[in-house]
């Protein structure tokens, strides 16, 4: 656990690194790590829920998590960029980005809930070690997902770059 407390937070500053080499803003990549407490909660709650503790293989469920996560906010967020860049107006942008994006997104997190079912309900050999990460990345899918998708979006617009001739 000593060793996870000190490749958690290098692991999300890589992330955040990698970010805002992606977007070339700070912002942005801020933005897309705000998916991160929402999938923290979404995990720890689903622990809590299945009365399970905190673990080594919840606490990897929860690295796995992290990059579903910010996969997911990445592939929103860069195709609303896109369209800002082609010269759509920003609330245009957000609503044919999220629009045209929703079925990647949602792809993204039911692939990954569906194939980990079977493990949440493993009772075999094994099961110890395959159960808690599959209650964390599955429940912490669930809320990231949903902060993706509706959340995210409305943020956009605060922490979007401005452009020159920007509307209301």
């Amino acid at each position: 656990m000593r060793r996870l407390a000190v490749i958690l937070p290098v692991t999300i500053g890589f992330i955040l690194f990698l970010l805002f080499v992606t977007f070339g803003s700070m912002r942005l990549a801020l933005l897309v790590l705000t998916n991160l407490p929402f999938a923290l909660i979404g995990g720890v709650l689903s622990l809590y829920l299945a009365g399970l503790y905190l673990s080594v293989p919840a606490s990897v469920g929860f690295i796995a998590l992290f990059g579903i996560a910010v996969l997911n906010g990445i592939v929103l967020l860069s195709y609303i960029t896109q369209l800002r860049e082609e010269g759509r107006p920003l609330s245009e942008a957000i609503i044919q980005g999220c629009s045209n994006r929703l079925r990647p997104v949602l792809m993204t997190a039911s692939i990954t809930i569906f194939s980990l079912i079977p493990l949440l309900f493993a009772t075999g050999p094994g099961s110890e070690i395959q159960k808690p990460l599959a209650v964390v990345v599955v429940g912490g899918l669930v809320t990231s997902t949903l902060l993706t998708l509706l959340v995210l979006p409305a943020l956009y617009s605060w922490f979007a770059p401005r452009q020159k001739k920007e509307e209301s």
